[in-house]
Formats: C-alpha cells, sequence, structure tokens
C-alpha cells in the first residue's frame, strides 16, 4: 500500500470541531449569575470586556476572579489605554444595588462611557 489513509485523521478533526462548537458556549457563562430579565438589544462582543458579579459579591473579569481592588487596578488601566472599550455588566439578579453602583463608579472614574448591562431575554 503505498498511500496513506486519512478516513483516522478526518474522523478526529471532525469529532475535535464539535467538541470546541457545543463546549466555546459554555466558557463565555462558566460562571453561575441569575441576570435579570429584561428586553434590550443585543450587543457586539468582539472588543467588549465583561465585569461579573456573583450572588456572594465576588468580582470577575473575563470570567477570571478578581479582588475589588485589582477590579479597579484592572478597569483603570483599561480607560487609561483604550477610553473607547465597551464594557458589560453581568451581576446577579439578587445582588445588592450598591455593589452594581459601585463597579458603575469605578468605570464612570476611568472615563469609560461605553457599558451595558448584561440581561436574560424576557419570556413573553
Amino acid at each position: 500500500m503505498g498511500d496513506i489513509n486519512l478516513t483516522p485523521l478526518m474522523d478526529l478533526t471532525f469529532i475535535l470541531l464539535i467538541t470546541f462548537i457545543i463546549t466555546f458556549p459554555l466558557i463565555e457563562y462558566g460562571i453561575e449569575i441569575n441576570v435579570p430579565r429584561a428586553t434590550a438589544q443585543d450587543l457586539a462582543a468582539e472588543t467588549a470586556r465583561t465585569i461579573g458579579l456573583d450572588a456572594k459579591g465576588n468580582a470577575y473579569l473575563d470570567e477570571r476572579p478578581v479582588t475589588f481592588e485589582a477590579l479597579r487596578t484592572a478597569v483603570l488601566e483599561m480607560g487609561r489605554l483604550s477610553p473607547d472599550v465597551t464594557v458589560m455588566i453581568r451581576a446577579d439578579e439578587t445582588l445588592a444595588y450598591g455593589d452594581v453602583v459601585a463597579v458603575l463608579k469605578l468605570l464612570h472614574e476611568a472615563n469609560i462611557a461605553n457599558m451595558a448591562l448584561v440581561t436574560r431575554a424576557e419570556e413573553r
């Protein structure tokens, strides 16, 4: 036999492709946050950064857990380097209003004007 059988290699490639297609959406929403329901427009998330606040008050920057001081430093740096960045805030619906306002205050101090509160679509 003078040629290489590519069938097993193609099978492996398709299995990996399917695995990545299934697991990629789970990577973005790996933190358990129940965002409130509301009607809103979809945002393009190509250049957006995400700040998450779970029900216990823990903060996350782009799905990585951070302390509030580390979040403050990162947001100020983000505002200095690229003030046109869009920041999406995913806060649990049971979280105290003051915690969300503290994050909004950070964004204001960093001169970041493009921000959005992430919600789930309302059921009809």
